[in-house]
């Protein structure tokens, strides 16, 4: 399991007095307004930053870290990611798991089958779809509905699934017109 949980991504500066716009990648951006301090991943080394108050704007947030107050200085922080830790991470409901947990997960079907494992997440209105891989094979595009995700284990780093009639040949017929 990741110690860090991703919940936004710098996307650009904000003004001349070292604001910053985020673009969240959390469910909730209110969540933001909780946060007295966040870790900036620079690729390189992850920093503490401190706070100093948030805005909306939008679709997106905008946050002014204490002791940064100038464009220049933020810059550098342009498409980096924003992390909270496990800790600050918002409490989970029954059946809701953090995106960074279920990448890397195997699956395997309810009769046994090895499918691959949890490559990527895509978000939608209706529901998630978990994008299953497997080495030469085409992704298998599985929707995150009762009907097809029987079980999920963290620990155990399994995904138990049922294909519902016709999903693998739909994923083929796409992956053949592309």
């Amino acid at each position: 399991m990741e110690d860090f949980i991703k919940v936004g991504i710098i996307t650009n500066t904000h003004g001349l007095r070292g604001e910053v716009k985020v673009f969240p990648t959390t469910d909730d951006a209110k969540r933001f307004l909780d946060l007295e301090e966040i870790i900036l991943d620079t690729g390189k080394e992850k920093k503490q930053l401190l706070v100093e108050h948030v805005k909306f704007f939008k679709n997106m947030v905008i946050l002014k870290f204490r002791g940064i107050d100038n464009i220049d200085d933020v810059q550098r922080f342009r498409q980096k990611e924003l992390l909270v830790t496990r800790a600050q991470a918002v409490p989970l409901g029954e059946n809701e798991y953090f995106i960074a947990d279920l990448i890397g997960l195997k699956a395997v079907s309810d009769e046994g089958e090895d499918l691959g494992e949890v490559a990527d997440v895509l978000q939608s209105a209706a529901n998630d779809v978990y994008v299953i891989r497997k080495k030469g094979e085409a992704d298998l595009l599985l929707p995150a509905i009762k009907d097809c995700v029987k079980k999920v284990d963290i620990e155990a780093g399994q995904m138990t699934v049922h294909l519902l009639p016709g999903l693998r040949e739909l994923n083929q017929k796409k992956k053949k017109q592309e």
